[in-house]
């Protein structure tokens, strides 16, 4: 009889270990030898600017783990699908991603809206939704284990800054042209937040649909108003158009945008016009002639990969990639959403080469940093004007 209960026992044991080796083997994502990686660019619509650097960045990060082995012998895939800044459009990517495809985690992905709809489709599936280049409040808050962010939020810039600035410049009169999203109204909700402490309130507040092309009504709204300071919840087109509106009716308040603008796209395309103008941001633009010697190494390796110079949204990605590969390696061998978990919510990452800020993350804190500096577009190129220590 005893040795019938001792050999239940050992079958028992036997079976627990291989239920526990099969439930790992069916980690959605996560094979023996490769651990699949998905995300969702805008490749071919209005912040397509942004999504192919964010992309590049992300593949650079992929090749360099690769090929030193990729994570604990398993070799990373990273699959693009293209949004184009279309949330309807990031359903059917999603669900091909998630459904199709299997990847274990959806990193990086662009655009609130674009977030904010395929959210269900991953959650459906338990895939986390890592360092989205989406910086709405929602990316991280209400806690979740699928949802973890790694910049302050858009309210979160937009509020010190209008604050600080509008007493800085002297104003009397705030306004803001915002898109008319989920982007842009994290940016209006920030400005009367950060005015309401200075006693202001916005006097004129004017929106436009996503895809917009004109802005001449709304900037004549604005001027009509007496506006002398704007805030913009605006993106790449729709702040070069704002602006060159605005100079060409001699209107020239003081214009301050959020993380969304922070782009050298922007004085590319808008030239002089553009000087004056304000963004919270955390990296600053690359410039190779005047970055610093730590990074030129690695912006020789990404023009060498891509035959083009990087951008901050290049970093940006590289730097999304680079951290979810230092939190699966401290996760173990044993790789599935539990572990990821366990190691991001003990993950601490000092201040790097590219001017990101420090992170850490915890149980209850699933954004990294709430940190934000303040730049301006002088003589056609971005200075910071006040650093982390400063901005707030």
């Amino acid at each position: 009889m005893k040795k019938i209960i001792r050999h239940a026992r050992c079958l028992l044991a036997v079976s627990a270990v291989a239920f526990a080796a099969a439930a790992a083997a069916q980690t959605q994502g996560v094979s023996k030898d490769e651990i699949v990686l998905g995300t969702l660019q805008d490749l071919s619509g209005p912040l397509a600017g942004y999504g192919k650097d964010l992309r590049n960045g992300m593949l650079q990060r992929v090749a360099e783990a690769n090929d030193k082995g990729g994570v604990h012998g398993r070799k990373i895939r990273l699959l693009v699908e293209d949004s184009g800044y279309d949330p309807k459009k990031a359903v059917l990517a999603a669900q091909k991603l998630v459904n199709q495809e299997k990847i274990f985690v959806m990193a990086g992905s662009l655009g609130t809206g674009v977030n904010n709809a395929a959210l269900p489709v991953q959650n459906a599936k338990n895939v986390m939704n890592f360092f989205p280049a989406a910086l709405s409040r929602d990316m991280y808050e209400p806690i979740s284990k699928l949802k973890f962010a790694f910049l302050s939020s858009y309210y979160d810039q937009i509020a010190p800054a209008s604050a600080r600035l509008f007493k800085e410049k002297k104003a009397q009169k705030p306004c803001i042209i915002y898109q008319d999203d989920e982007y842009g109204l994290e940016i209006l909700r920030g400005a009367e937040a950060g005015l309401k402490t200075v006693n202001a309130a916005l006097v004129e507040k004017t929106s436009f649909k996503r895809g917009a092309t004109d802005f001449s009504s709304q900037v004549a709204r604005l001027k009509a108003a007496g506006c002398d300071f704007v805030v913009t919840g605006t993106l790449i087109r729709e702040t070069v158009g704002t602006i060159n509106e605005a100079r060409k009716l001699d209107f020239n308040p003081t214009f301050l945008g959020a993380f969304g603008t922070y782009t050298d796209l922007i004085h590319k395309l808008g030239g002089k016009a553009m000087d004056g103008f304000y963004s919270t941001m955390t990296v600053q633009h690359p410039y190779e002639d005047t970055a610093p010697e730590a990074l030129k190494p690695w912006m020789a390796s990404y023009r060498t990969r891509f035959n083009e110079a990087p951008s901050a949204y290049s970093i940006y990605g590289y730097v999304i990639l680079d951290r979810l590969v230092r939190v699966m390696d401290k996760a173990g061998p044993q790789l599935d959403l539990d572990t990821l978990v366990k190691s991001l919510e003990s993950f601490k990452m000092p201040a790097d080469m590219f001017g990101m800020p420090e992170m850490s993350f915890g149980p209850d804190q699933h954004l990294g940093s709430n940190k934000a500096r303040l730049s301006q577009i002088q003589d056609g190129r971005w200075n910071v004007v006040l650093d982390y220590d400063q901005a707030k």
